[in-house]
């Protein structure tokens, strides 16, 4: 399977061009992770850190779940608790064990991008969001939920590029 990524048109509505930029970002992580073994996707980037890509990918899943299920559309924690952190785990995301698959981590993580989405189109730009963050109480139109998830992406696939260069010597934008 090839990944495909495009780049949203340079004339495009604000739109089209977040959603665009926001997709482009989450292929990107996608292609990152393409060819590799389970094995290859939990190595870690460099001890103590245990950032590994599968650890990425888990930890996407984590934030989309926050910003459009719980934040924008506001599920309970009993619709969209958090999927791989707790309270005795925070970082649970990043820490894996042998047993850690690349197909449940994938899967998870499409499913809450395909939620992201059926929520996103119920709301405009400006709209507020159904819901306030956890912690600090706020609102955010999906604009900025949008800009910030865009942001969160390239970080990440920044870190993507370093791990698939050690893993095999693969680079590229």
């Amino acid at each position: 399977m090839t990944t495909e990524r495009r780049e949203p048109a340079t004339t495009a509505d604000e739109r089209t061009m977040l959603e665009g930029w926001l997709e482009y970002h989450r292929q990107t992580l996608a292609w990152k992770c393409q060819g590799l073994t389970d094995e290859q996707l939990r190595t870690r980037s460099a001890e103590p850190s245990t950032l590994s890509l599968m650890g990425l990918v888990r930890h996407m899943a984590e934030v989309e779940r926050g910003w459009f299920r719980r934040v924008l559309a506001d599920e309970t924690d009993e619709q969209a608790g958090p999927i791989y952190c707790g309270d005795a785990d925070p970082d649970g995301d990043f820490h894996l064990t042998a047993a850690d698959t690349w197909a449940e981590a994938s899967a998870t993580w499409q499913a809450e991008i395909e939620a992201a989405r059926r929520h996103a189109a119920r709301f405009g730009l400006d709209d507020l969001s159904a819901g306030r963050h956890r912690r600090t109480g706020e609102q955010f139109n999906l604009r900025w939920i949008y800009t910030h998830m865009i942001e969160e992406y390239a970080r990440h696939n920044g870190h993507a590029d370093l791990l698939r260069e050690r893993i095999d010597g693969a680079t590229g934008d």
